[in-house]
């Protein structure tokens, strides 16, 4: 069977000479594969490049060494169009597109020459907590937390097939973070959407993934189904979240 994802022995060098310590990397060599869709979260102190990581496989920013698979393909030998289409980065910071709300949501379907699915629009801005939004107020004029989840509803209008999500909630109100908690997780089940989700949030860690990667010291230090890994806890002092 193909393996659905990946990561060979990536390395991210620094660009600079770091002073906090005598490596040249951020990090090197990490490897995992996903054989089937999965919810993975992506944990470890600041500074450790988890976001960094996250770029890299969305080809937003550069692998130093190694190389990062899909379905068995190389991203080397993907067009970086079609290898967005199926591998989807959604920030942390969520940036709007000039226009409406409705211009920002059609944006995907205008880049890859798709039919905008008007009711699936709807039907995740619901999901979301965004129904009463209408959608030729301006983008721009949202406040953090809709631009937040607009953007992610405009990620998942493509149905991507692993999401990449970089502490998306981390701006959100409780009911806010559960809304999309809950809209990613049936994703998951329904349509088979892995994800690989940034967070210092354990107990969000907790009800959401299915493994945990832990990133330390420059390398994938853990790779764990999460009841092993909350269950060892006082076997990883540093599994501090700051």
């Amino acid at each position: 069977m193909t393996t659905l994802f990946e990561l060979k022995n990536i390395t991210k060098n620094y660009w600079e000479s770091n002073e906090e310590t005598s490596r040249s990397f951020l990090f090197a060599n990490i490897t995992a594969t996903l054989q089937k869709p999965e919810r993975i979260a992506l944990l470890g102190k600041s500074g450790q490049g988890k976001s960094t990581l996250l770029r890299m496989l969305a080809l937003l920013d550069t692998v130093d060494n190694g190389d990062v698979c899909f379905k068995g393909v190389s991203a080397k030998d993907t067009d970086t169009r079609i290898w967005r289409m199926n591998i989807c980065y959604v920030a942390q910071q969520a940036v709007m597109l000039p226009g409406t709300i409705e211009d920002n949501l059609k944006t995907v379907s205008k880049l890859h020459n798709s039919t905008f699915d008007e009711n699936f629009a709807r039907e995740l801005m619901k999901d979301v907590g965004l129904s009463d939004l209408d959608w030729g107020k301006q983008a721009t004029d949202l406040s953090g937390g809709e631009k937040q989840r607009v953007s992610l509803v405009r990620s998942l209008l493509i149905s991507p097939s692993i999401l990449l999500l970089d502490e998306i909630t981390a701006s959100l109100d409780q009911q806010s973070k559960e809304y999309v908690e809950q809209l990613l997780v049936k994703f998951h089940l329904e349509k088979g959407t892995s994800f690989i989700w940034v967070t210092h949030d354990t107990e969000q860690a907790k009800k959401i993934s299915e493994r945990i990667w832990y990133m330390e010291d420059g390398t994938l230090a853990i790779d764990s189904k999460t009841e092993v890994f909350f269950e060892n806890g006082n076997d990883f002092p540093s599994q501090v979240m700051i």
